[in-house]
């Protein structure tokens, strides 16, 4: 029975990073995300980026940039920098720098930015204040 090995110590396996299914690294940078699924009740505040895919039953305010998914529905006031909307909407949007309502969209609510992009395939119900920054 030897007491020594004369095997090489191998060194540790590379740290693993996460990846998506795509082989995309995962930045800790990326926004953030409320899936489909998923129910908040209150005030949602966030500062860079936030995607919401779920429901929301009460007001966003935020300094950055939001995303509605297709299959989200909010119901309150929106305050952000800039609005994307693909899902449905019961309030109010201010957007301090752009709005885009996309295809298939629901918005009931008046909306309020410098700059206000529709497709044509978007269902609004409301009025719209565009006013560009001076």
């Amino acid at each position: 029975m030897n007491m020594f090995s004369t095997r090489k110590s191998e060194p540790p396996p590379p740290p693993v990073t996460p990846s998506q299914p795509n082989g995309a690294s995962v930045s800790s940078a990326a926004g953030g995300l409320l899936s489909r699924g998923v129910s908040i009740k209150g005030t949602v505040k966030f500062s860079n980026e936030l995607l919401i895919d779920g429901e929301v039953e009460g007001a966003i305010d935020s300094t950055g940039t939001l995303t509605v998914g297709e299959h989200a529905s909010i119901r309150g006031e929106i305050r952000s920098k800039s609005v994307t909307v693909r899902g449905t909407i019961e309030g109010d949007i201010f957007a301090t720098e752009r709005c885009e309502l996309q295809a298939c969209c629901t918005v009931q609510g008046d909306i309020e930015a410098p700059r206000l992009i529709v497709d044509e395939n978007a269902t609004f119900r409301g009025s719209a204040k565009v006013t560009p920054k001076s």
